[in-house]
Order: C-alpha cells, then sequence, then structure tokens
C-alpha cells in the first residue's frame, strides 16, 4: 500500500499500513511469544542462575537439574514460573510492539536513502530505544524471580505473591524494584540489538541468496521456516553478547554478595568466569527460546494479516 499523495512513508511499506491497531496487533503478539517462551524454559532458567550464582556446586545444567530435584522436589525446577510470565509478557509487549514503532519513526527521520543504506542503525537503534522501555516493565518481577530461584530453600517464599511482598519488605537490601534495572539494560539492550539486528539480516540473507523468488511467493510455513531458523541464529548471537551481565543480574540475588557494587561482584568474580559460566546453558536457552519467540510473533503477525517480519 503506497503512502498518501505518493510520499515516501516506513509506515507504509509492508503488507498493510503502520496505524495504531498494528502496533497494538504487535505488542499483542510480543506478550504471547515472551511470555509463553520464558514460562516455559522455567526449569533451564533455575538450572542457569544457580550455576552462575554457585558454580561450585551445580556443574552443568544436566546435573544441575537433578541436584535441585533431588534437594528440593521437582516442583522446585518451576521456581519463579509466574514473575517469570508476567515479566517477560510486560517486556515483550514493549520489547516488539515499540520496535516496530521506533522502527518506522527511525526511518522517516532519516528519509528512504539513508534508510536503506544504514538498514542495520535503524534496527539497532529500534530495538535499543524498545529495549529501554521494556526492561522498566519487567525489572521488578526479573529481580523476583532471580531472588526466589537462587535462595536456599525455605530461606525465601517462593509463591509469587509472597516473593513480591518480601522484595517490597527487604527493599533497602534487594534495591527493589528497580535495583537491578542498570545491569538489566547492559544485559538486555545489546541482547536485543543483537535480536532484532541480526535477525533481520539472517532473514534479508536467506531471501536473498537461499529464497531468492519475491517473499510473497512463498507458503505461510515456509516463511515461518525461514523466521525461526533465523531467529535460532539471531539467538546463539545474544547468548554471547549478553551473557556477562546476564552472570551479574544472577550474582547480586546471593545473600553473600548484599550490598556490593557491580564493579565490586564482577572484580570479585572475574570477566573470565562471568562470560563463560553457564553459557552453554545460556545458548541452549536463549537460541531455543529466540527463535520460538520469533516463530509465535510471526505466527501471529500473519494470522491478524500483517505478514512475517523482514526480508524486504
Amino acid at each position: 500500500m503506497a503512502a498518501p499523495a505518493g510520499k515516501w512513508d516506513a509506515r507504509y511499506l509492508g503488507p498493510v499500513p503502520h496505524n495504531a491497531s498494528y502496533y497494538a496487533k504487535c505488542m499483542l503478539g510480543g506478550v504471547l511469544a515472551c511470555g509463553i517462551t520464558h514460562a516455559g524454559m522455567t526449569p533451564i532458567d533455575v538450572a542457569k542462575c544457580n550455576i552462575q550464582v554457585s558454580p561450585e556446586k551445580y556443574k552443568g545444567l544436566g546435573s544441575s537439574l537433578k541436584l535441585i530435584a533431588a534437594e528440593e522436589g521437582s516442583g522446585a525446577l518451576w521456581k519463579g514460573l509466574g514473575p517469570t510470565f508476567i515479566g517477560y509478557s510486560l517486556q515483550g509487549m514493549f520489547k516488539f510492539g515499540l520496535y516496530e514503532l521506533f522502527k518506522d519513526t527511525y526511518m522517516n527521520l532519516a528519509g528512504e536513502e539513508i534508510s536503506t543504506k544504514y538498514k542495520g542503525l535503524i534496527w539497532a537503534a529500534g530495538s535499543a530505544s524498545s529495549e529501554f522501555f521494556a526492561d522498566i516493565a519487567l525489572c521488578p518481577l526479573e529481580m523476583t524471580k532471580v531472588k526466589i530461584q537462587t535462595s536456599p530453600a525455605g530461606t525465601f517464599p517462593i509463591p509469587m505473591g509472597a516473593a513480591l511482598a518480601e522484595m517490597s519488605r527487604l527493599r533497602a537490601e534487594t534495591r527493589y524494584p528497580f535495583g537491578s534495572v542498570v545491569p538489566l539494560w547492559s544485559r538486555q539492550i545489546p541482547y536485543t540489538i543483537a535480536k532484532f539486528t541480526f535477525f533481520e539480516y539472517i532473514v534479508s540473507l536467506f531471501y536473498r541468496h537461499v529464497l531468492t523468488q519475491p517473499k510473497d511467493t512463498y507458503s505461510m510455513p515456509t516463511q515461518l521456516g525461514v523466521t525461526f531458523a533465523s531467529g535460532y541464529l539471531a539467538g546463539v548471537v545474544c547468548a554471547v553478547v549478553s551473557h556477562p551481565a546476564d552472570s551479574l543480574v544472577s550474582l547480586m540475588g546471593k545473600p553473600a554478595n548484599r550490598g556490593k557494587s557491580l564493579g565490586t561482584i564482577a572484580s570479585e568474580v572475574g570477566i573470565k568466569s562471568l562470560a563463560t559460566k553457564g553459557l552453554g546453558t545460556r545458548i541452549i536457552m536463549i537460541g531455543t527460546l529466540t527463535g520460538f519467540q520469533w516463530w509465535i510473533y510471526d505466527t501471529f503477525k500473519s494470522a491478524m494479516g500483517l505478514g512475517t517480519t523482514g526480508g524486504k
């Protein structure tokens, strides 16, 4: 659909105009994409967080899952499910919905020539801007989730309501609700830049070098297959880029680190440990998460008649 009066407008480059209804549907797609996938990966997240916080006890994914289940029961593998689902649903709403809005806005500010020439910068700026707001929404629930998952059995409430109340009661110590927003930004903004920029780039490579006919000539299952593969590959990059900051977020919830600055924790643990402990588990987790997030998001978009993402 062309822009009014023939004027170039990024909001009219897709199969449907990008109006308020479009952005609202993208927000709902983001809720589904992030809430469902993160909730489904809770056992892996529980293991990953404990590997980061207590590597002397939790050595690897399989052994950590078995150890947690043996010591606390199989239900412990789902600790933090509530704040995970709600927190990442909110994050996904802003991450995906605002990305579409910021991307269109920045393309229109830059103009057609610059937007075409510097697509990567547009993608990076749009994703960074959206994640800034997404992390503010996520932070209180992420802090609660990490505290639930990494506290020794019996030392912190597991039910979501009681956990949130305890985090608030101990806010002088936990820095709840926004004490982790800076490390969250340092983890999630690079992660999201990689997630969206590499996804868009990989999708464009698929349609340029593998599936060389016009995108809309391919069936929806084929397009969604490209979406999942591109998302998974982008997720591997995301995991590596954001892992040191993710380790810091987990370590902040450790009782021994209470009151310590981020710099102190980083210096005590060491950059090598921050960058590598739990990385293999996180690559599995984030690659799978990112692939399915993009697949769910694009499946929802296509069901709403909005078309799949990228590849133009």
